[in-house]
């Protein structure tokens, strides 16, 4: 029962981040991509086993685990993918919120004049 309460805030939490990611205000692409990141948390995590299990731990002078063991990868991995995103989510929004203080837009689709022209050979333009 709780693999179908697992699958059901994935969906909800990629849906919601799919939806904000493809909205036009910075901030809001912002939380939406950290919520994007989110979800495929939630996923490795719950692809890794969610039953209960012994840690990875074998007692000295054996030979073999007594029973079965959890999987300690990809509790690893989201541990890391957590962090990451923290990350990037904080320089995500930072950016977002410091260029609508510049130019007092959080539109991403007004922003387009901090684009360079492009060239009279259809070449993309150069930043001055």
């Amino acid at each position: 029962m709780i693999e179908w309460a697992i699958a059901a805030c994935v969906t909800v939490v990629a849906a919601s981040g799919l939806y904000l990611a493809c909205s036009r205000d910075l901030v809001s692409i912002a939380v939406g991509i950290m919520l994007l990141g989110s979800a495929v948390n939630l996923f490795v995590f719950a692809a890794g086993r969610l039953g209960t299990a012994a840690p990875p731990l074998i007692a000295a002078g054996a030979t073999g685990p007594a029973a079965a063991l959890a999987n300690p990868v990809p509790q690893a991995l989201v541990l890391t993918a957590v962090v990451i995103g923290f990350a990037l989510a904080c320089f995500g929004v930072a950016l977002a919120l410091a260029l609508g203080a510049r130019d007092g837009e959080t539109d991403a689709d007004a922003l387009g004049h901090a684009e360079p022209a492009p060239r009279a050979d259809g070449a993309p333009g150069e930043l001055p």
